[in-house]
């Protein structure tokens, strides 16, 4: 068995085929030394082309499809991933994979409630929960929570996503202070407008005169400040909800 320090180190992005999880999985190849895993969902043919964009990147990487909300197929598609990568750890879990369905609070079914916080809030704890005793045991791991500008203010039309990303922040934020003495930092990074797949039907005209900034943001600049938050230089940042966001919310 290989030492702990010789284990072959792994960083995987939930929701990474597309969007924002995509240029994070592509800043984390060339930023760092960690093997990416790709998670997706359903979209397989993404995930490929993500994997693809990490290896053009001089990184190493594969891809892995479970439903983040699901909690015996999360705990399924890791294990076996385990099983197949003995000497292997995942020392970084960015959770990232989220939905949308939005609509006015009196017309809102329940399904499009369930589903929003099944992805964004039970997803956070069924990746974490079942890989953060490995973490605990390596005395070393980075956990980074994708949140929303929606989950620090709130946003009309989406009170699911809100109240998710709200609770994923106090979940950041409780978990941080449980786990720092092992090392162990856990963030949240709250997007504002960011030009991905998720807000293309948005009218990016009317809403950047919102934006002090004048612009929507670009996802490769989310992913630089997510891969600086899974660096040994962040090391004394943990608990923390980082905007970024052009001066939307400050």
């Amino acid at each position: 068995m290989k030492e702990k320090n010789d284990m072959t180190k792994y960083a995987l992005v939930t929701g990474g085929s597309r969007g924002i999880g995509k240029a994070i999985c592509i800043q984390l190849a060339k930023d760092s030394d960690y093997h990416i895993i790709i998670n997706y969902n359903s979209n397989k043919e993404a995930a490929l082309e993500t994997l693809k964009s990490v290896e053009e990147a001089g990184g190493k990487g594969e891809i892995l499809g479970f439903n983040v909300s699901n909690l015996s197929e999360v705990a399924q598609a890791l294990d076996a991933w385990q099983e197949n990568n003995k000497e292997a750890i995942i020392e970084v879990i960015v959770n990232n994979a989220g939905i949308t369905k939005d609509g006015l609070f009196m017309w809102m079914k329940p399904e499009d409630w369930n589903d929003v916080i099944n992805t964004s809030l039970n997803g956070f704890f069924n990746v974490t929960n079942h890989l953060i005793q490995k973490l605990l045991v390596n005395k070393y791991g980075r956990i980074i929570n994708l949140v929303s500008v929606s989950g620090l203010k709130g946003t009309p039309g989406q009170t699911n996503y809100s109240a998710a990303k709200g609770a994923v922040i106090s979940a950041t934020k409780a978990l941080a202070q449980e786990i720092a003495k092992r090392n162990i930092t856990v963030n949240a990074v709250a997007p504002g407008f960011i030009k991905t797949d998720m807000t293309g039907e948005l009218n990016e005209k009317e809403l950047k005169k919102l934006v002090p900034a004048n612009r929507f943001g670009d996802a490769e600049e989310v992913a630089h400040l997510v891969s600086f938050l899974a660096s040994k230089k962040a090391s004394y940042i943990t608990g923390e909800v980082i905007n970024i966001n052009g001066g939307i919310y400050s």
